[in-house]
């Protein structure tokens, strides 16, 4: 079994949450599922239309990026010389060969194919719904990219034809086509089966351009890495937060945002502009498919955030932010 350093966050084998939140029990898990077999999950319908055709930049001018939403938390950023793709799933299923699991009832914007050149992808955990390994594996043999995860997945990716992987721990980073890549903290878990439990680490990521910086943010519950996340970097002109996948609360919370959690997120990190994710892809838990965006704008009438500042993307909407 691979050794990494010892932190705040890992033991020297098993990484973990500095908060001490942790993954539920199997009895929680078990207890969560009666109630689902009770009905308190709300049904989802079994496909949605596409969204509109994508159309994607040429070109993008200096202290600019194009963020294009493939769908759940996977988004195309196009910088200048740069293109950066986050969490690539194209499987119809959330689960073991693509083929198990949630099924998915959004498609995504593009196929594989239609990907333009592709020079980062960032893997934030390796649940099934943000790492998808044959996404990964075409990537790899058709687009040749460099992929960046947190720790304890280079090792693995690589023996099935993942390759070239860096992998970071915690605030450190990787130098690309002069955007500084760092590794950020995020409160979640990892695991691919029930015997491989967070020995992996988990993250977010946050690209820093000359121009501004862009904050993509995993898959997190809320907690107080939002405030060191913009303590020790600033504040992004962009950041990607989710916001679904949170109910019930009592299972889901330590790992999960709510709405609400995610607007105290784009706060806490200093955010300027924000784009929502993780939603209306796959059924993952029990909240309707269109309850994520509706209690966001809730939310944020409540709070009267400006318009604009925190946004729910169209699935295949492309759109441009200055850095």
């Amino acid at each position: 079994m691979p050794t990494f350093p010892i932190s705040d966050h890992c033991d020297g084998t098993r990484f973990f949450n500095p908060t001490g939140l942790g993954p539920r029990s199997f009895a929680d898990l078990w207890k969560w599922r009666r109630e689902r077999m009770r009905g308190s999950a709300k049904a989802w319908p079994a496909t949605v239309p596409s969204g509109p055709p994508v159309q994607l930049p040429d070109t993008v001018a200096d202290g600019e990026v194009a963020v294009t939403f493939i769908g759940h938390a996977t988004f195309l950023l196009q910088f200048p010389g740069l293109n950066v793709l986050t969490d690539p799933v194209f499987a119809t299923h959330a689960g073991p060969f693509g083929l198990l699991g949630p099924k998915r009832v959004c498609p995504p914007a593009l196929r594989l194919g239609e990907l333009p050149r592709v020079d980062v992808v960032l893997l934030s955990h390796n649940h099934y719904d943000h790492l998808d390994l044959s996404a990964l594996r075409w990537l790899a043999r058709q687009r040749r990219p460099q992929f960046v995860a947190p720790l304890g997945l280079k090792a693995w990716l690589e023996a099935r034809g993942v390759t070239p992987v860096i992998e970071l721990d915690w605030w450190q980073n990787h130098w690309a086509a002069e955007t500084d890549i760092i590794c950020t903290p995020a409160q979640h878990w990892s695991s691919r089966t029930p015997w491989d439990r967070c020995l992996t680490l988990w993250g977010g990521f946050w690209l820093r351009t000359r121009f501004g910086s862009v904050y993509f943010a995993g898959d997190s519950g809320w907690g107080v890495h939002f405030d060191a996340t913009r303590s020790r970097l600033g504040s992004p002109a962009l950041s990607l937060l989710p916001i679904g996948a949170y109910e019930p609360r009592w299972f889901m919370e330590p790992a999960h945002m709510n709405p609400a959690d995610a607007v105290n997120a784009h706060f806490a990190v200093g955010s300027r502009r924000s784009l929502a994710m993780h939603f209306g892809t796959f059924c993952l838990t029990d909240e309707g498919i269109d309850e994520p965006a509706q209690e966001l704008e809730k939310v944020l009438a409540a709070r009267r955030v400006p318009a604009g500042a925190f946004t729910v993307p169209t699935v295949g909407a492309t759109h441009f932010f200055s850095l």
